[in-house]
């Protein structure tokens, strides 16, 4: 494969987030730059394809300002690190989400394959360059998808080079890929991308490469596969998966009250889909959507280092979530510590989360209540969860609250609380509550005019007809409706 930089470099260095609108996509924004290597094997230039193995969907593009080191870098300060850069180019940062699962974080066989790192056509002369006043640009099949410029980056490349060279010396020749900005997406054999880096007059050229298919990986270690959040991640803001719940379904549950489904839920037996003992942030707002589960178990002091730190069940639960989605916690009604603070309810709803549900405690209630996500949570305390739980596993059936709940049931709450709908019963739950809400008012205007409950509540035989004249006045729709009811 040819390229512009001649003999290969000693490595690839790539930077995961930097620009603030690709931050914003992600839903985070990194206190520190963080890096990942890729294999100069993977270096391509200008018209090499992008090759697909056959079985993986998710091949990505990602357009990117690659600098070129020119002189030996130790320890530089970020004042002078621009000095160490010699050549600017463009880059396509491309990866196999479908692969990515296999080296998490190393990004090793869904970003290093052979081919994976285009860059050019041209290297543009750093010295003539602003490091700030630079713009990158990314087209596919001709319609620009990225455009961003580097005078708001996250880490600026003075900084990132004193960073690297902190720890690791940067060798002439060396590449540092330095980020992508919002627009990312997934391409398709048959698509070209191209890419552009410009500034002070100057310009790369179009980094031009086709995408093509390949054949299929020999099964001999980890094969594609594809599951919806790759896809989200994959696809970024260009991808809308489809809604977790109906919309029609999530609008008829908004529009009856709790306290009614949970009438409704009774007389079919169920008794026991109420999550008891947990009150709102928000009592004015009602919560409607799909459950995603999570569960503590009591604290075991050697237990917790293995379950409880890093990547833990807990940041998983977070990170696993979708639009849509409510986080409901099993935390065995232990409120003696906190199980959710301001920084998850943040990330939770930047993921999507629509509420969270615990029946243990809520530190940061001020805060959490500040953001304007929903939570039902057993009382307020100020504890880590280290103190009482130790986050076990996420996606399974719990007990919250005293109500079995599953991955995938319909989650609801208002200012009277929380109910369990199973998903099946969701539509004629909707229209039983809207007609038993709709003889309430009857009721009520009855009540109001002195009438006594007697025979009136619940609806007795002698007020049926008058019920019935009283719907027609309402709306004459609903007659023959209530009729057969």
């Amino acid at each position: 494969m040819t390229h512009p930089l001649g003999n290969p470099p000693s490595k690839i260095i790539a930077l995961h987030l930097n620009y603030p609108s690709r931050a914003k996509e992600r839903g985070r924004i990194p206190a520190h730059p963080s890096y990942f290597l890729k294999p100069p094997s993977s270096l391509a230039g200008t018209k090499e394809a992008l090759v697909r193995p056959e079985g993986c969907e998710l091949l990505g593009f990602e357009g990117e300002i690659a600098l070129v080191i020119g002189s030996r870098a130790q320890r530089v300060r970020p004042e002078d690190g621009w000095q160490y850069v010699r050549w600017v180019t463009a880059a396509n940062d491309a990866g196999v989400y479908d692969l990515r699962y296999a080296d998490r974080g190393s990004n090793l066989r869904s970003k290093g394959a052979d081919g994976f790192t285009p860059v050019g056509p041209r290297l543009l002369d750093a010295r003539r360059l602003d490091p700030a006043a630079l713009r990158l640009r990314t087209w596919v099949n001709g319609e620009l998808v990225q455009d961003d410029t580097t005078d708001t980056l996250l880490f600026p490349f003075g900084e990132l080079i004193a960073d690297l060279s902190r720890q690791v010396t940067l060798e002439p020749g060396d590449v540092i890929l330095t980020g992508t900005p919002a627009g990312a997406s997934v391409v398709a054999p048959g698509d070209v991308v191209e890419i552009e880096v410009s500034g002070n007059g100057l310009s790369t050229g179009r980094l031009r490469n086709p995408v093509a298919a390949g054949p299929a990986l020999e099964p001999y270690g980890a094969m594609p596969k594809a599951d919806p959040a790759e896809r989200e991640a994959a696809y970024g803001t260009a991808y809308t998966p489809a809604p977790l719940l109906d919309k029609r379904v999530e609008e008829g549950l908004r529009s009856v009250a709790v306290a009614t489904l949970s009438a409704q839920l009774r007389a079919r037996g169920l008794l026991h889909m109420s999550i008891d003992g947990v009150r709102p942030t928000l009592p004015d707002r009602t919560m409607v959507g799909v459950a995603h589960t999570l569960r503590y178990l009591p604290l075991r002091e050697d237990l917790f280092k293995r379950y409880g730190n890093g990547m833990n069940a807990q940041k998983r639960a977070i990170e696993e979530l979708r639009p849509g989605h409510v986080l409901v916690m099993d935390a065995r009604r232990d409120t003696s510590a906190g199980t959710l603070g301001d920084i998850l309810a943040l990330r939770a709803q930047m993921r999507g989360a629509v509420g969270v549900v615990t029946d243990g405690g809520l530190r940061d209630s001020a805060a959490v209540t500040e953001l304007g996500l929903p939570v039902y949570h057993g009382g307020e305390h100020p504890s880590v969860l280290g103190r009482r739980h130790v986050p076990w596993d996420t996606g399974v059936p719990i007990a919250c609250g005293g109500a079995l709940v599953q991955p995938g049931d319909l989650i609801v709450g208002d200012a009277d609380g929380v109910v369990v709908v199973p998903p099946e019963l969701a539509e004629e739950l909707i229209a039983d509550c809207r007609e038993q809400e709709l003889r309430e008012r009857f009721i009520t205007e009855q009540v109001s005019a002195g009438h006594s409950v007697d025979g009136l509540y619940p609806l007795g035989p002698d007020w049926r007809e008058p019920f019935e004249q009283w719907r027609r006045s309402q709306d004459p729709s609903q007659a023959s409706q209530g009729e057969s009811a």
